[in-house]
This record gives structure tokens, sequence and C-alpha cells, in this order.
């Protein structure tokens, strides 16, 4: 709930205090782990250092292996703070949040994740491509797509964002501020 002016929380607004930065953390640790799981894993289009050591030799399939566990060990912390986030704000209250925030806040964490990974990862060091399965000359159209994915996610987050608030339990008019 949103502090009142004593800093208490204030009844009247219970969707005031949806921690976006939760949702934000969840969606960076789900977009990891379609990321990992989909991608690296089953469909193995690419694995987190796959460009640098192809995966042509046990060596660097095991390089490639521990690399990839250090990538979901990250997006697996995103997910735990995220959580511990969400317990924290709603430990001891009964609160209703908005599901337009809910879904946009995680929008936009899965959208930062593709954004930063496309640029740093694909586009800035190399060191894989979204799809390595395919002919070298089509790995840019992936990557490509994989960016415009996460802005279109990151775009509709936001949208979502902005228009959650004050959507869930608005309170009568005499207890608005």
């Amino acid at each position: 709930m949103a502090p009142d002016e004593r800093g208490r929380p204030d009844p009247a607004r219970p969707d005031a205090d949806f921690p976006v930065a939760a949702g934000v953390l969840f969606g960076l640790g789900l977009g990891g782990f379609f990321d990992g799981i989909v991608l690296h894993q089953v469909l193995q289009w690419h694995h987190m250092l796959s460009s640098w050591y192809p995966i042509t030799s046990i060596e660097n399939l095991e390089l490639n292996t521990l690399w990839d566990g250090i990538f979901h060990s990250a997006t697996y912390v995103f997910v735990v703070i995220g959580l511990f986030i969400l317990w924290r704000r709603a430990r001891g209250r009964h609160l209703r949040w908005s599901n337009r925030a809910l879904i946009g806040s995680l929008l936009v964490g899965w959208g930062l994740f593709n954004l930063v990974e496309g640029l740093i990862d694909h586009q800035w060091l190399g060191v894989h491509h979204v799809n390595e399965r395919v002919d070298r000359a089509h790995w840019l159209a992936w990557d490509l797509g994989f960016l415009a994915w996460g802005l279109a996610m990151l775009l509709g987050g936001v949208g979502l964002l902005r228009t959650g608030r004050g959507t869930v339990a608005d309170p009568p008019a005499a207890l608005r501020r």
C-alpha cells in the first residue's frame, strides 16, 4: 500500500504499492529460463559461448555447459530476489494488486532481458547468436527478431503498467485522495 503522509500504509490505495521491481525481476528470470531451457537445451540453437567455442569437441561442450549453468544460476538469483521483494511487501497484509501491473512488470523484465542479452551477448560480444543451426548468413535476422520480440514485450509491459494503476479495487470516491 502506498504510504500516507506519516509513512503508514494507505488502505485507500490497495494496488498502489504493487512491487514492480519484483515483477521485473521475475520477468528477467523467466526470460533467462526460457532462453536457457528452450533455446539452449531443448532446441539446442546455441549455448552460452557457442560462437567463441563451437560445440566441436567434448571440451567445448563442457565449457559451454558450465557457462549455461552459470547463466541459469544468475536467472535463478533474479527470481529469488523478486520473490523476496514480493514476500516483504505482502507479508502480514491482505493486498489486491492489479493483474495488469503484474503482467506488465513481467513483460518489462522479460523484454529487458531480451534487449540486454541481444545487444550485449549477440551483437557486442558475439558470444552466441539466437539460432546458430541455420546458415550463418541468417544469424543476424534471428538476432534482430529476438531484439524486436524484446522491444515489443518491453513496450507492451510499459503500456500495461501505465493502465494497470488503479484498476484493481478502486475505492469509493470518498476514500480517494
